[in-house]
């Protein structure tokens, strides 16, 4: 029973280190907003536009980049190192989103889009390292999620370039974006309880804001049916274990997605 214990302990240490080490990272790449700050302060540079489209300004953010992950592989080595760089990756994400939204040109909605999805894989990773460490990995982040996933997001990343160059009026309708920004934020308090209904609603709510009619269709499509087959089979496997209580439950208690009953059966 002491050596249990004593083995919980010590696994327990670890995550909270590995929790510890997220933020530390992540705040180190979010960092990055900090340069064009420096910068409008020494030079007549506008604070983030002329910055980010001059060619000085990419070049000293890809150093930044390049200096921070030397000095977290200097500080950090083995596992720790590759979580604190994945965390400094959505970090650095982030800030440049960031950056990319306090700019009025036609891609300031996809800083918007930017800043949704790194904080998305971030928080997974953290809430995970809060309320469940036992589980914690690597694969906390989701940033491995699936093919179909990185499909996804390569497919609305095209389309939104596509469009910027062909079509930009298409992506200057802010106020959808901000119905998608809307939908991305309620999603991903949803997701943090609820899970499936919270990423049903994030993962369409980050084509709003892309203002991608075609991903918007194709995402809603493919995460409605996702979600109809996942929660059948899950269902299935509550069911079986619970029985009668699981049937009553779910009677009172819908899922939260459109058109999607799960298992139809009497109790």
């Amino acid at each position: 029973m002491f050596r249990e214990t004593a083995l919980s302990n010590m696994a327990g240490s670890k995550t909270v280190l590995e929790g510890r080490v997220s933020i530390k990272s992540f705040i180190l790449g979010f960092c990055v907003i900090l340069i064009p700050i420096i910068s409008s302060l020494t030079s007549h540079v506008s604070w983030v536009s002329d910055y980010l489209t001059g060619a000085g300004g990419k070049v000293t953010i890809a150093v930044y980049l390049v200096v921070i992950n030397s000095f977290l592989l200097v500080v950090y080595k083995g596992p720790i190192y590759k979580v604190a760089v994945r965390a400094c990756f959505l970090g650095f994400t982030f800030g440049c989103g960031l950056l990319i939204s306090l700019s009025q040109t036609t891609w300031t909605h996809f800083g918007w889009y930017m800043c949704s999805l790194s904080f998305f894989h971030y928080s997974e990773y953290l809430v995970t390292a809060m309320i469940n460490p036992q589980s914690l990995s690597l694969d906390s982040f989701l940033l491995n999620h699936s093919l179909e996933y990185n499909v996804a997001a390569l497919s609305s990343w095209l389309e939104f370039t596509v469009e910027v160059l062909l079509v930009p009026e298409l992506k200057q309708w802010r106020w959808l974006s901000l119905m998608g920004l809307l939908m991305v934020v309620c999603g991903e308090c949803l997701r943090k309880h609820p899970s499936y209904v919270g990423w049903f609603y994030w993962s369409i709510g980050t084509q709003v804001v892309l203002c991608n009619p075609v991903c918007v269709l194709g995402y809603t499509l493919a995460s409605w049916r996702f979600f109809r087959e996942r929660i059948e089979e899950e269902e299935m496997s509550l069911i079986l274990f619970f029985g009668p209580e699981y049937l009553e439950y779910k009677q009172k208690v819908p899922t939260g997605l459109p058109f999607i009953q799960g298992m139809c059966l009497e109790p």
